[in-house]
């Protein structure tokens, strides 16, 4: 089920969403599995093809969830512990005062956010915790390689991202958070990646998909000669980091 304000931008990129995305560090679900009362139940609202909702369920007797696109859902890896629903994040389905946390991956700009607290606030229990966060531009250890990355970010795609980019890049911090906020670690995501798997997560995002509609090149190629001449083996593997902003409260 779909409601007429979602934004589907990524159910046509699915399976790179799945091949290309970074993981989320283990630290940050060590730090969330032990910030509710207790761990009954956690919703993945907006869960993608899963990236964030395997580790909770290795850390939550079991996990409701919730996308509005069934590409990202018909992508998402099978766990015994995970009930995948297609549901938009304002009309989860789930029943009230059920769920003792509620988690939301680098999703919250797309959402009716006033509609959307709401919902959390019907389905967490009492003492439950909200859990939000995004992460920024990514950057790579070689200085000229971390410059050409930065250019096609801001320059080649910059017109091609949608508005909504604009909250990421001020970490939510802009966003509206109406609950009682706590002051979590600092996390940071971080991966060791070939020239490939760099550009297989350039194909992933919305901006790329936005340009090759606009084109009908892909902009990655253009970028891949460029890298090439500076990566040196393309199957070496290089320190790729993110920094990730993450907003924690009880209602």
């Amino acid at each position: 089920m779909m409601t007429p304000s979602f934004k589907d931008h990524f159910s046509g990129i699915a399976d790179r969403y799945v091949a290309f995305r970074p993981r989320y560090p283990d630290a940050l679900f060590d730090y969330l599995a032990g910030a509710p009362r207790r761990r009954e139940l956690a919703w993945d609202c907006a869960c993608g093809s899963g990236q964030a909702t395997q580790a909770l369920a290795d850390r939550f007797i079991s996990v409701i969830a919730t996308d509005a696109s069934q590409s990202q859902i018909a992508a998402a890896p099978s766990h015994p512990r995970i009930d995948y629903r297609v549901a938009p994040a304002e009309e989860s389905g789930l029943p009230s005062g059920s769920a003792d946390l509620v988690t939301v991956a680098q999703a919250l700009h797309w959402f009716d956010i006033d509609r959307f607290y709401a919902e959390v606030r019907r389905v967490l229990v009492p003492g439950g915790l909200l859990a939000v966060w995004t992460y920024g531009v990514l950057h790579v250890e070689d200085r000229e390689i971390d410059a050409l990355v930065t250019r096609f970010y801001r320059v080649t795609l910059g017109p091609y991202w949608p508005p909504e980019r604009e909250l990421v890049e001020k970490e939510y911090r802009t966003l509206p958070f109406p609950f009682r906020e706590r002051r979590p670690p600092s996390f940071r995501m971080e991966a060791l990646w070939s020239l490939l798997q760099l550009l297989g997560y350039f194909r992933s995002w919305s901006a790329t998909s936005r340009y090759v509609a606009a084109h009908g090149d892909d902009p990655v190629s253009a970028l891949a000669d460029a890298l090439s001449l500076l990566w040196g083996d393309p199957d070496r593997v290089r320190e790729i980091t993110w920094p990730l902003f993450l907003r924690v409260g009880e209602d």
